[in-house]
């Protein structure tokens, strides 16, 4: 089976429509960042951190609604019509956020949106990984964090490029007779809309899940013609040959009795575990509060934007970096790479702030931050999860895993300006430093490494066939 005939050009082509689903996950989950400073005096929520809180969390609500009603609609209608709904959902919730005229009719479209979120997040990795040869499926599934991050950067520039300058006095009732407190943050949203456009039109043109096919046996000769073009007529053969024997093995139908099967449980743990430290590490409160996070720092809020894109720059240019790594150095060990340097970097922000220490220092410790997280637990999580459940239920576990994913967002996202306000910057992160070395401790005693192995194979070495 040599990797020179795999077709890389159509492989890249559908990954990259499928990793749009990511691309409009980054953009929507930190463009309201950028809009904080400005539609909290629009609507009257500055100084209260309980309604700040649930207004930037609400979103959370319908990633959560999204992600339990993936797994069974993905395996009920496949993995293509819902990357569709999903880019709907995006072109409804961009619209109706930057038109809302009240906050309520903000948190149903960012609702909306968080349901959008919840799908993508779940699929487009999915999808990937399961067209993909093993060889080469880190570096593709990889491709879909690299779109997140793109979307979190243009998100960041665009807010930056909206917004205009705004006066270090400027007041709550400034902000709402300006500009930006009546036009700039709408259009922020309004700018989604575009890249969800293509998403949905060019979603029709990407075929099914060849693995969500081989379940349904009047799709078979359709799942061999995919693997046929992806590799070859013997590749599509070994492929369909091998995917069938795991379906064969579990015809029962999923419930929780699956959860008795050997391996099964232990998989399901990992998955759950992994997708709950990716947020509690703590890193997505850097792009979702940058306003306090730099604020406290001594930075305005024009300098904050600014900021903000620097760390988005890096990001996208550290995602580069995980993706080389992924199926070089495996996924274990990016994984405790990411765990171990977060929890110093955190130790030493953690101290700055307690030592009143701000500017560019700083920022620097912020962007190591990012850098760190950008090439490890950022697209290796999403890889593993992709990759570690069986066939037979990857639709159903990855929707438990995602829903774990986003509980645990909400969490992260509902608390930092309560523990912000409670332990004080300093404290806050050296809490998310301990969550760190704990992360690390389960990553080195509990997940095996998967590089390099056909999802058949790994599901075997789990479950012990």
């Amino acid at each position: 089976m040599a990797t020179h005939k795999y077709n890389y050009r159509y492989l890249l082509a559908i990954s990259l429509v499928s990793a749009m689903g990511g691309l409009l996950f980054g953009y929507d989950w930190v463009v309201i960042g950028g809009a904080k400073p400005f539609y909290e005096p629009y609507f009257g929520i500055t100084g209260n951190p309980a309604l700040q809180g649930w207004v930037m969390s609400c979103a959370l609500a319908g990633c959560l609604a999204g992600a339990v009603l993936s797994g069974w609609l993905s395996d009920r209608f496949g993995r293509k019509r819902l990357l569709l709904l999903a880019a709907l959902l995006f072109i409804i919730a961009s619209l109706g956020t930057g038109s809302a005229s009240s906050l309520t009719a903000f948190i149903i479209f960012r609702i909306t949106g968080g349901i959008g979120i919840g799908l993508a997040s779940n699929l487009s990795p999915m999808y990937i990984a399961e067209i993909t040869p093993g060889s080469v499926r880190g570096r593709y599934v990889s491709i879909n964090q690299l779109t997140i991050v793109i979307g979190i950067l243009a998100a960041q520039i665009i807010n930056w490029r909206i917004a205009r300058p705004v006066a270090p006095d400027a007041t709550a009732a400034d902000i709402v007779a300006s500009w930006n407190g009546q036009m700039a943050w709408r259009w922020m949203f309004y700018a989604c809309t575009i890249p969800a456009l293509l998403f949905f039109i060019f979603a029709w043109f990407v075929p099914e899940s060849p693995r969500w096919l081989a379940r349904k046996a009047r799709f078979h000769r359709q799942a061999h013609e995919i693997l046929e073009r992806i590799g070859g007529y013997d590749y599509a053969d070994r492929e369909l040959s091998s995917i069938k024997e795991t379906l064969n093995s579990g015809r029962q139908k999923i419930s929780t009795g699956i959860l008795r099967k050997p391996g099964i449980a232990r998989i399901l743990i990992i998955g759950v575990v992994l997708a709950i430290f990716q947020q509690w590490c703590g890193i997505n409160v850097i792009f979702n509060y940058a306003q306090e996070v730099f604020a406290n720092a001594g930075y305005t809020v024009s300098d904050i934007l600014f900021n903000i894109v620097i760390t988005g720059s890096v990001n996208l240019v550290f995602t580069f970096v995980g993706m080389f790594m992924v199926d070089r150095l495996g996924r274990k060990a990016l994984m405790l790479i990411g765990a171990g340097g977060l929890a110093g970097i955190y130790a030493i922000i953690g101290s700055m702030y307690f030592s009143h220490l701000t500017g560019v220092a700083l920022l620097i410790m912020v962007v190591a931050a990012i850098a760190c997280y950008a090439m490890t637990l950022a697209p290796v999580t999403w890889v593993i999860l992709s990759e570690i459940f069986p066939n037979r239920i990857r639709g159903f576990a990855m929707s438990v895993a995602t829903f774990a994913l986003w509980a645990a967002c909400f969490v992260l996202t509902y608390t930092f300006p309560l523990l912000n306000k409670w332990l004080g910057a300093s404290g806050t992160f050296g809490l998310y430093g301990l969550i760190c070395v704990l992360g690390f401790w389960f990553i080195f005693n509990a997940l095996p490494e998967t590089k390099g192995k056909t999802l058949e194979e790994i599901e075997n070495e789990f479950t012990g066939k």
